[in-house]
């Protein structure tokens, strides 16, 4: 009962404040000034609602020095936000893997891990062409980890380098019981994008990241 109230209370959170934590997700600390453009709304009206978002305890903020006058107040995520996030039954995920376990042992997580991986390989290139440039691949792929929740991006960098950035991850807390996860990721990624791609990690969630990214090469 509990968890539906819960539910409740989070789908009539007021609009521009699940924005908000969206923008803060997306883009880490932000001021009230960033957030009050995106979001064309004052600073002043930004600025309740961060306030109303605190006593949630949703946000908080760290004061950052200016050039010129009072230090600005940088807003950002607090743990207590991540449920308003989709988490790809995260507790469901946890509990399987440890039953794969104890059934039958690491090896066979390892294999019950790679036989998804194949599986989302297939949905994968069923889904994007490999004819196709590398930037409208990756583009296709932002795509499919947008409707899977990773809330992706993909920029491009002045040494024709692509940063392919996931600012939330729907497995973060399988994947910090099981590394596994995040191997098969790469995995996938490197399968879809092609052997001449090269990838690496450059920010990890799990590992104290807000967010992963990972860098990518061209052959």
């Amino acid at each position: 009962m509990k968890k539906h109230g819960a539910l409740r209370k989070k789908s009539a959170m007021v609009p521009n404040r699940q924005v908000i934590l969206r923008l803060l997700k997306q883009q880490g600390p932000s001021d009230s000034a960033t957030l009050a453009a995106q979001l064309n709304i004052s600073a002043m009206a930004v600025r309740q609602h961060l306030y109303a978002l605190q006593t949630q305890r949703l946000v908080t903020y760290e004061e950052e020095q200016r050039p010129i006058g009072r230090p600005a107040k940088m807003w950002g995520l607090t743990p207590s936000a991540a449920p308003h996030f989709p988490d790809a039954h995260a507790g469901l995920t946890v509990n399987l893997l440890n039953a794969a376990e104890q059934t039958f042992g690491a090896e066979g997580v390892k294999r019950v891990i790679s036989r998804c991986a194949e599986q989302q390989i297939e949905t994968y290139r069923s889904r994007i062409p490999a004819r196709a440039s590398l930037q409208n691949r990756l583009r296709a792929l932002i795509s499919l980890r947008n409707e899977e929740g990773f809330m992706a991006e993909v920029q491009r960098q002045p040494d024709g380098s692509f940063l392919l950035i996931q600012n939330h991850c729907p497995i973060s807390a399988a994947a910090k019981e099981c590394r596994k996860l995040c191997d098969s990721e790469l995995e996938v990624l490197r399968a879809i994008l092609g052997e001449s791609v090269a990838i690496e990690r450059a920010e990890h969630i799990v590992t104290g990241d807000r967010r992963c990214v990972y860098r990518i090469l061209p052959g």
